[in-house]
């Protein structure tokens, strides 16, 4: 089911052409930086870089357990590096504090506790005794909540009480009301049921099952599977589902079917006061006359629901959640234990509704979404996101966890954004999975990452007819959004063009040629991103004109090793 690509290198191409000097003087904007020179690596260099590279994961083992970064086929610097991004976020007031876990193949590189659990009190101010994350602290984990929801209808799927082509109104009637009855199980996993983005619920009704009803019987905002529109009332009704179906409660079902199998021993609704200590405090909340929150669901709807809903209330720690991601890479496995058959797992990371492009989305979770994944996003990449600064991101095709649990919504929901954390935090991990360097070289050229980068590689040459420059690529783009192109100059300062443009994603390493014209001076390799969401970036090596190599300088790319 995993989508591995192995890459190779292929044979360089080169074409007749004649070359002067590569030595000559160039612009001194671009030419000056020493990262320039060739990069050799010692033997014992060698031998510590890992086997296992982007695209070709070692096998993933049965469970999770602490690793190394070498062990798992990573780097360890870039993995290091998530120390200083987390510290600048929370310097910035992104968020009180964060737990951060990274595995890859099983093994966890990364799992690290930042700030404070609890920080603040109803004013904002500071309190005495500030509570000090900690590794096991345990999270709202607010929409995160709405995978556990999904699976436990696809559990119902897999023993044949639920069909995801059949109207929701075949096992509740009364969904059938203000004209709703076309709406099936999958539009609801894949939010494309009709419904309106959310309610306020929390103002309406008396009880559980009033409120419950209230969403059951709501009219659609649009014609089922016309539209993708992200809503809670999705995944609260499917939460319903499960519960009309199987005949118990939504947390029991997860307990009995989800939890209780991973050994998932700090995952659950409505915790206990007992755990008060451990959990991380969310917002203050006057308009619900619940104070500074800690222990009891963020989310008002599901608060106003008993804290069990399908979009909202489950509460969890980095190490349970990476249990389940590591569920998805073993294709259901975990433990020995086959928790959902792999032709499931399959149909909930695989894209089910293509005919909407940009809104790429299995069965409960998101595809590919660089606004959070950044460089870790590919048509493998699964994940989501929760509201109180929460995110998840499963990349099958390097079998690599990337867990960011924050508290960002404490004291107060009026704060900046959490999703620059999110990027730099999986730029980081995916940073941390190597790139194999082709054969006859050392190193390769790595454009880096930078949000409205436009970063540049230049040689000075002198081309007296039109020739060919060969090379060896290899790149993960934001498709559509970054760009990586080939421009020829005279002087160094008018640039053209010379018609080689890139973006998204190869298939692996590339043999690539390029006619350069008579007259050129300078030759460059340009890659420009823009304000936000990078990939993996672009990579070039075994550069040659007219079959010999070209001495290339920049202020912005750098030599690699991986």
């Amino acid at each position: 089911m995993r989508r591995h690509v192995t890459y190779i290198a292929l044979p360089i191409i080169v074409a007749a052409g004649f070359l002067a000097s590569p030595s000559m003087p160039a612009d001194a904007n671009s030419l000056q930086n020493p990262s320039s020179e060739k990069t050799h690596m010692t033997a014992k260099q060698k031998q510590a870089q890992p086997n296992f590279s982007w695209g070709a994961p070692k096998p993933a083992a049965p469970v999770l357990h602490p690793g190394t970064a070498k062990g798992a086929g990573m780097i360890e610097q870039p993995l290091n590096a998530i120390d200083s991004v987390m510290r600048t976020m929370m310097d910035e007031d992104v968020m009180p504090g964060a737990v951060t876990l990274v595995a890859r193949s099983g093994h966890i590189v990364q799992h690290e506790a930042y700030g404070h659990a609890l920080k603040y009190d109803k004013e904002g101010k500071q309190v005495d005794d500030p509570v000090q994350m900690s590794e096991d602290t345990i999270f709202d984990i607010a929409s995160l909540s709405k995978i556990f929801t999904t699976i436990a209808a696809m559990k119902l799927y897999e023993s044949g009480k639920l069909k995801l082509d059949a109207p929701v109104a075949d096992y509740i009637p009364e969904f059938a009301l203000n004209g709703k009855q076309h709406v099936t199980v999958e539009q609801l996993m894949t939010h494309t049921s009709g419904f309106q983005p959310s309610l306020q619920l929390y103002k309406m009704g008396e009880s559980r099952e009033d409120r419950l009803q209230y969403v059951l019987q709501y009219p659609l905002e649009n014609a089922p599977g016309t539209t993708y529109t992200y809503s809670d009332l999705n995944m609260i009704t499917l939460g319903a589902l499960v519960e009309r179906i199987s005949g118990i409660q939504l947390d029991e079902f997860v307990r009995k079917h989800i939890t209780k199998p991973f050994n998932m021993t700090d995952t659950m609704y409505n915790p206990p006061p007992g755990l008060t200590e451990r959990i991380a405090a969310t917002e203050y909340q006057p308009w619900t006359d619940r104070g500074v929150i800690r222990g009891e669901v963020h989310d008002e709807n599901a608060w106003a629901l008993d804290g069990v809903a399908g979009h909202a209330g489950v509460f969890s720690t980095a190490k349970d959640l990476a249990k389940l991601g590591h569920m998805i890479i073993n294709d259901g496995n975990y433990r020995g234990q086959q928790i959902l058959k792999p032709e499931t797992v399959e149909m909930m990371t695989s894209n089910q509704i293509p005919n909407m492009p940009g809104d790429a989305h299995g069965l409960g979770w998101e595809i590919s979404e660089g606004w959070y994944m950044d460089a870790l996003a590919d048509p493998s990449a699964i994940g989501h996101t929760g509201y109180t600064g929460t995110s998840m991101v499963v990349n099958q095709n390097n079998n690599t966890i990337a867990i960011l649990l924050t508290n960002r919504v404490h004291p107060s929901r009026d704060t900046v954004s959490t999703n620059p954390a999110r990027r730099k935090f999986a730029r980081q991990v995916a940073d941390a999975i190597p790139v194999t360097i082709p054969a006859k070289s050392d190193a390769a050229w790595f454009s880096g990452y930078e949000d409205d980068a436009n970063r540049t590689l230049t040689a000075a040459v002198d081309v007296t007819e039109q020739t060919a420059l060969s090379f060896h690529t290899w790149y993960r783009m934001e498709e559509g959004y970054d760009t990586g192109t080939i421009e020829v100059s005279t002087d160094g300062k008018n640039w053209t063009n010379a018609g080689a443009a890139y973006t998204g994603s190869n298939s692996g390493w590339e043999a690539e040629h390029v006619q350069i014209p008579k007259g050129t001076k300078f030759i460059r390799f340009n890659y420009q991103t823009d304000t936000y969401t990078n990939g993996r970036g672009w990579y070039i090596s075994n550069v040659k004109l007219d079959g010999e190599s070209v001495d290339f300088k920049s202020n912005d790319w750098v030599k690699r090793t991986y």
